[in-house]
């Protein structure tokens, strides 16, 4: 009688070191790392391609003065993204599911549409970002490094059939990777580090160029898909038994969000901190990824170049797969809806593949996108509000006032950022902005 021996996979190891943890039989470091997943994930896009064009044109023509939106936007982000993963844990439902089941059926459609919207401009970016990084490291032609960008993707997208985990820890890497590569820029092209502080945290808009860019910063920062897909992750990661373990889930779960997205903001911070380094104060009118690259290397030679492009790729491979999970989930939770991820993937990589046809400015259209989701944004985001102040939602775990309040003026900004934009669309002056 043979015997046959059952390797239990990474999903259902990670699955049994947390309810070790939640049962007290693990300590320091080995408690914390099986609950390391969700917010990384969702981490990807708060780095992804969108975040590298406005970022680079920032930094190129507004030198370290933008620096205060990218910590502001950050500080916005963590909060979201904590609040749609502890709606996840206590329901073990997600944003799209709860608006669903709460909210009246037209307003359910609406916000569908848009959210749908917001996908679409989400995926040009992060497809575009990886295909671009292709063409400019391999010297191949953007369609190509199109065609590249969209094979690895459904490679990685396939290891969801093998659980939760595996996904988790490539997309983990790939953060990694990114977060390497600017701790490298960083040496390379050593920046002002007392104009960074004071960039960082005294406000001021230059002009009317630093309003749309601002708004494009929030808009590739605090990313709506991204809070929709939190409470996905970890509605089934691992459902709590009872209240103390609920509670403990909670807690490394705010852990996670801090550190994940604080590791994100650097991140997005250092990417202003190289384009101004690099590049004001003699070439602020780079304004395209592709004349970043083609400026960096006989300034500062190959080796800044190819890391900077190795980042890009990085963020392109890893923000389009967390894109197609997260369209995934806003179909299925708002209209209770699902196509097979392939299908997703193709309907999502049309927008790039058009723009590339017809010509348009590969750069250009990233930015543009970011506006698109800075103008989405406020969906989710009231609606998260909303839900999570709701005591038949939330139970005892509602959204405290304090926090509450703070999450509201949040909105109210991202909601004025967005009221200047469209004025200036219509051609309607902002005080004080040239």
């Amino acid at each position: 009688m043979s015997k046959v021996q059952v390797y239990a996979s990474l999903t259902d190891q990670t699955t049994d070191a947390i309810r070790e943890t939640l049962a007290g039989r693990r300590r320091g470091l080995r408690a914390v790392l099986p609950f390391a997943g969700p917010a990384f994930i969702c981490s990807v896009a708060y780095i992804d391609p969108g975040n590298f064009a406005t970022n680079i044109q920032a930094g190129a023509k507004y030198n370290y003065s933008l620096l205060w939106v990218v910590l502001l936007a950050n500080a916005v982000a963590m909060l979201f993204q904590g609040l749609s993963a502890r709606l996840g844990i206590v329901t073990n439902r997600n944003l799209a599911e709860l608006c669903r089941e709460h909210f009246p059926r037209t307003a359910v459609w609406a916000m569908w549409v848009v959210s749908e919207a917001a996908a679409m401009a989400t995926d040009l970016a992060e497809f575009l970002g990886g295909a671009i990084g292709l063409s400019l490291l391999f010297g191949m032609p953007l369609i190509w490094g199109m065609v590249v960008t969209a094979i690895i993707t459904f490679g990685i997208l396939s290891f969801q059939n093998r659980g939760y985990r595996p996904v988790e820890l490539i997309i983990g890497g790939l953060v990694g990777a990114i977060g390497l590569s600017y701790l490298i820029e960083l040496f390379l092209v050593p920046p002002d580090w007392r104009a960074a502080g004071i960039g960082a945290v005294v406000p001021g808009l230059a002009d009317s160029g630093a309003l749309t860019l601002a708004v494009g910063i929030v808009g590739a920062t605090v990313m709506p898909h991204a809070i929709y897909l939190h409470s996905s992750l970890t509605q089934d990661r691992a459902p709590a038994r009872n209240e103390e373990e609920r509670r403990t889930l909670l807690r490394y779960s705010n852990i996670e969000v801090v550190v994940a997205l604080a590791i994100a903001g650097m991140v997005n911070m250092a990417m202003v901190m190289m384009a101004a380094a690099a590049f004001h104060g003699g070439h602020e009118e780079v304004a395209e990824i592709e004349t970043a690259y083609h400026t960096l290397v006989p300034l500062f030679g190959g080796a800044a170049a190819s890391v900077f492009m190795a980042s890009l790729i990085a963020s392109g491979l890893s923000s389009s797969v967390v894109g197609t999970m997260a369209g995934q989930v806003i179909m299925q939770g708002f209209v209770g809806f699902r196509i097979p991820l392939w299908l997703r993937r193709v309907i999502t990589m049309a927008p790039a593949f058009a723009v590339v046809a017809w010509g348009v400015n590969a750069t250009q259209a990233l930015v543009a996108s970011q506006v698109v989701l800075s103008l989405v944004l406020p969906v989710p985001m009231v609606a998260l509000l909303l839900l999570t102040r709701r005591t038949d939602v939330m139970s005892i775990y509602r959204t405290r006032r304090g926090t509450w309040i703070v999450a509201a003026i949040a909105t109210t900004l991202v909601l004025a950022l967005n009221m200047l934009l469209l004025s200036q669309a219509f051609g309607v002056p902002t005080p004080g902005l040239a």
